[in-house]
C-alpha cells in the first residue's frame, strides 16, 4: 500500500517542484511525462534500501524519517547525475532540490497522519488507563513520555521538575510544573502513579524526592535508564517498582576487583554459619571469585541444605562440602580445617537477634564465645592464612548481651593476632544493619504492611546506619585480603538512616497513606512499643572514635585496646563458670570485667552537637593515609 501511494504521489510531487521552479502550469507541462517516471524508479527502490517500506507505521521513528531524508538527497543526486549522463541540459537542476522538500514534506505528512490513524484505538485504551505523571522534564524524561503514548499501558498527563525555568513549558505535549506543586497537581489531574525519569540522582536527592511523594500520598516507581528506551515502544521491564536500596542515603561501595579475589581465587574457603544471611550471601561472592574448593558449616539442616542447593545449580562443577554441626564442636572444626586445607575462615556464625539473646543469655554467651574461641584456636593450630571474624555495631559501647558477646569475639580475635609466631592473620569487620537480612526491620516492615498495620517502632527518635547485603559480604572479602593482623575494618556507612523515616517512606512506596491525628482516614497506622531491653537509640562503629584508611577509598581500619590473651583465657574461664549459674547479675559482671564498655540497662541518649559519629585520622607511620569525616 504505502510503494502504491509513493508511486502515483511521487511524480505528483516532482511536478509540483517544476511548477514552483518554472511558476506557470504550461511551462511544467512541457517537460512531459518521461522525467516524472525516472525520478519515481529512482526514489522508490532508494526508499526501500532505507529501511521505509519495511517500517511498522505505528511506531514509525525519527532515526527512519532522517534515512529518509537522506535518501531523498540520494535521489536528487543520482537523478541529476542522470540528466548529465543523458546531456538533458533542458530540466533545470535546482527542481531537484525543491523535489527534496516537496517529496520529503509529502513522505512526513503522509506517514504521521496514517500513524495518527492508526492509534485512534490505542488512545482510547489510554483514557481508560491510570494517569501518570513523570518526574524529570529531561530527556529520558520526554523519551519516556513518546514512549508510554505508543505503549498503551501507561497515561502521561504531566512533567514534574525541580527547575523553575521549565515550569508551564510544554515538552513532548505535556505541560511540565515546578516539584513544589506537586501534591497539588496530583489531585487536580488525578494522578495515580509516578515514574521518576531522572538519569542521575543523589542518594540525597532521590530521598527528597521521596519525601515529596510521600507527602503526596502517591505510588511510585522508577525508569531503569536510557537503555530501555531503544524506541518509541516502552519495554514491559523499562518501568520497575522502587527498591529499598534505593533509600541507602548514599552511592552502595564497589568493591575493588584486585582485593575482591586474593583471599578466595583457588583456595580453601570455610564460612561458618553458611545457612544465614549473611553467611549465605558471603557463599554467593565467593563462587563468583573461582575458590578450589567451598566448605560450608552450619547447624541448621534446612539452611545448610537450602544454600547448598543453591550454589550447586549455579555452579554444578564447583566441589561444594556441607558439614552439619555447630561452631562450638572443637572437633569437628578442626577435622574440618585438617582434611579440607583451609585457606581462609569467613567465621559468620552467631546468635544476632538482641531480644532473643537477652532473654537467652546464656546459650547466647556460649554460642558466640565459645565458637569464636574454637576457630581461632583452629586456625592458629591448622596453620589457616586468615581468619576473619564478622562482627557488628553493636559490640562498641555494648548495652545487651548479643552486643556485648560480639566485643568478645573481638577480643579473642584481638588477642590470637597478637600471640607470637602465628602463622594465621585475623582480623575483623564491623557494619551497621544489613537491608533485607533476618530480623531486619525492612522485612518486619513490609510483613506489617500487607497486613494492614500496624507499624511498630521502638522509638521516634532511633537511628541506624543501612548497607546492601552484597556490600556486607564485599566488605568482609575485601577486609580479609587488607589484614595485616588484628585489625577491625569498618565501611564509611554515610549518614544515618532514621527508622520512622524509613517507615513512612515504605508506606509511600505501597501506595498508601499514614493513618495519625491529621489524617485519621489513612491506611497504615505507626505505633511506638519502646526501646527493648539493651537497645541503642543509635549505633557506632568504633570504640576509641578513630579510623585510618586502607587501600579502598570506602574501608577504614582501627586497632582498639585489647586484652592480654593470658588475662583474656582466665576472664573468659570465669564467665563460662558463672553461666552455669544463670544468674544475671554475675552474668552481667563477668562481662564487664571483659568489656569494660559494657554498660546493661543503660540507654545512651543521642549527642544533638555532634554530627558524625566517626572521626577518621592520619596514623602517623603512613603519609598516603587521608582524613575521613563521616
Amino acid at each position: 500500500m504505502m510503494i502504491g501511494a509513493d508511486i502515483i504521489a511521487l511524480p505528483l510531487c516532482f511536478f509540483l517542484a517544476l511548477l514552483l521552479r518554472l511558476g506557470s502550469f504550461e511551462s511544467a507541462m512541457q517537460y512531459g511525462v518521461d522525467s516524472h517516471i525516472l525520478i519515481t524508479l529512482i526514489t522508490i527502490p532508494i526508499f526501500a534500501i532505507t529501511g521505509l517500506y519495511r517500517a511498522v507505521i505505528r511506531f514509525i521513528d525519527q532515526r527512519l524519517l532522517a534515512m529518509t531524508g537522506l535518501g531523498l538527497a540520494i535521489a536528487a543526486l543520482c537523478g541529476y547525475l542522470v540528466s548529465l549522463f543523458f546531456n538533458y541540459a533542458g530540466l533545470p537542476h535546482s527542481t531537484l532540490v525543491i523535489y527534496w522538500f516537496v517529496a520529503f514534506s509529502y513522505v512526513l505528512t503522509s506517514r504521521l497522519m496514517v500513524r495518527a490513524f492508526l492509534r485512534k484505538d490505542i488512545a482510547k485504551q489510554q483514557q481508560l488507563k491510570n494517569s501518570v505523571g513523570i518526574y524529570g522534564a529531561g530527556e529520558m524524561g520526554a523519551q519516556l513520555a513518546l514512549s508510554m503514548r505508543t505503549g498503551g499501558e501507561y497515561r502521561p498527563v504531566c512533567f514534574f521538575d525541580e527547575k523553575h525555568s521549565l515550569n508551564r513549558q510544554t515538552i513532548a505535549g505535556l505541560m511540565v510544573y515546578h516539584s513544589d506543586r506537586l501534591v497539588e497537581m496530583v489531585g487536580k489531574l488525578g494522578i495515580e502513579l509516578i515514574v521518576i525519569a531522572v538519569p542521575t540522582v543523589s542518594p540525597q536527592r532521590f530521598l527528597r524526592i521521596m519525601q515529596m511523594m510521600r507527602e503526596a500520598g502517591i505510588t511510585i516507581k522508577i525508569l531503569r535508564g536510557f537503555m530501555e528506551l531503544t524506541g518509541d515502544k516502552l519495554p514491559r521491564q523499562a518501568i520497575r517498582e522502587i527498591k529499598i536500596e534505593d533509600l541507602l542515603g548514599r552511592a552502595p561501595v564497589a568493591p575493588r576487583v584486585d582485593l575482591f579475589a586474593k583471599c578466595v581465587t583457588g583456595k580453601n574457603i570455610l564460612v561458618t554459619g553458611a545457612g544465614g544471611s549473611i553467611g549465605s550471601e558471603l557463599c554467593r561472592q565467593i563462587i563468583t571469585l573461582s575458590p578450589s574448593r567451598l566448605h560450608l558449616l552450619d547447624h541448621s539442616e534446612y539452611s545448610l541444605y537450602t544454600i547448598k542447593q543453591e550454589i550447586q545449580s549455579r555452579y554444578p562443577g564447583l566441589e561444594i562440602q556441607a558439614h552439619l554441626g555447630s561452631v562450638c564442636n572443637a572437633p569437628l572444626v578442626e577435622r574440618i580445617l585438617r582434611e579440607g586445607r583451609i585457606d581462609t575462615i569467613y567465621h559468620a556464625a552467631a546468635y544476632k537477634h538482641v531480644p532473643l539473646v537477652e532473654t537467652n543469655m546464656v546459650e547466647g554467651l556460649r554460642n558466640n564465645v565459645i565458637g569464636a574461641m574454637v576457630i581461632a584456636y583452629a586456625a592458629r593450630k591448622s596453620g589457616v592464612k586468615t581468619c576473619l571474624l564478622v562482627s557488628t555495631d553493636k559490640a562498641v559501647r555494648p548495652t545487651n548481651i548479643m552486643g556485648a558477646s560480639k566485643r568478645v569475639a573481638e577480643l579473642i580475635f584481638q588477642a590470637a593476632a597478637a600471640k607470637p609466631g602465628s602463622e594465621t592473620t585475623f582480623c575483623m569487620v564491623r557494619f551497621g544493619n544489613v537491608l533485607g537480612s533476618s530480623g531486619s526491620v525492612v522485612p518486619l516492615f513490609r510483613k506489617q504492611i500487607e497486613h494492614g498495620g500496624p507499624i511498630t517502632i521502638t522509638h521516634p527518635d532511633v537511628i541506624r546506619y543501612f548497607m546492601l547485603i552484597e556490600e556486607a559480604a564485599q566488605l568482609v572479602i575485601q577486609a580479609g585480603a587488607m589484614a595485616k593482623s588484628g585489625e577491625v575494618f569498618v565501611l564509611d556507612m554515610g549518614s544515618p538512616v532514621k527508622i520512622i523515616d524509613l517507615a513512612r517512606t515504605m508506606i509511600a512506596m505501597s501506595g498508601l497513606s499514614e493513618k495519625n491525628r491529621d489524617n485519621p482516614k489513612g491506611d497504615i497506622e505507626m505505633k511506638f512499643v519502646g526501646l527493648h531491653p539493651g537497645e541503642k537509640l543509635y549505633e557506632e562503629l568504633l570504640v576509641d572514635g578513630q579510623a585510618f584508611a586502607t587501600e579502598h577509598p570506602r574501608i577504614m581500619y582501627t586497632r582498639e585496646k585489647a586484652l592480654p590473651p593470658d588475662e583474656l583465657d582466665q576472664c573468659i574461664s570465669h564467665l563460662m563458670a558463672v553461666c552455669a549459674t544463670n544468674d544475671r547479675t554475675m552474668i552481667e559482671s563477668a562481662l564487664h570485667n571483659i568489656v569494660f564498655e559494657y554498660m546493661p540497662n543503660i540507654r545512651p541518649e543521642r549527642d544533638e552537637e555532634s554530627e558524625s559519629i566517626f572521626q577518621f585520622h592520619h596514623p602517623p607511620p603512613k603519609k598516603n593515609a587521608r582524613a575521613f569525616n563521616a
